[in-house]
């Protein structure tokens, strides 16, 4: 993935060359490589805007509760694609984190998802609240159009 970049509409963006190693039997991009990709740019944006020092300052973790995917065209090796992702929620405990996979040559719009991160002390393991620090590092964006 090339660095990562913000828009004017408040998401983050990245691109990269699918690569040879995420083809699976079908000759398409497998599916679990997504749910890396979206772990990576997430970790990626929160490094960006200041989210993941603010989060080891208040000595705390997110943790993945669930991924959702929507698959919606096949992507193979060597197809450019961007990435943009965008906090839609935060709440007491948790975040909801939404994104957009697009084909570059003809902006195909690959798949969209979402996770559910959750706040958590790791001494307990349990939820925790999400500091002001911690938001503040977050704009909040209403599925933007892109």
């Amino acid at each position: 993935m090339r660095d990562l970049q913000p828009r004017q509409d408040g998401t983050f963006c990245s691109a990269f060359e699918i690569p040879y190693d995420v083809i699976d039997a079908n000759g398409h991009v497998n599916n679990v490589a997504y749910v890396q990709w979206m772990q990576d740019i997430a970790i990626r944006h929160s490094d960006a805007v200041g989210g993941t020092r603010a989060m080891h300052e208040a000595g705390a973790t997110w943790v993945a509760r669930s991924h959702k995917i929507e698959y919606l065209a096949p992507a193979f090796a060597g197809d450019r694609v961007e990435i943009v992702t965008w906090v839609a929620t935060i709440r007491r405990v948790k975040s909801l984190r939404r994104y957009r996979f697009v084909r570059t040559s003809d902006e195909t719009l690959l798949a969209r998802g979402e996770t559910a991160w959750v706040f958590v002390n790791p001494t307990t393991g349990r939820p925790a609240a999400i500091p002001e620090s911690v938001k503040d590092c977050f704009t909040i964006v209403q599925d933007p159009d892109t």
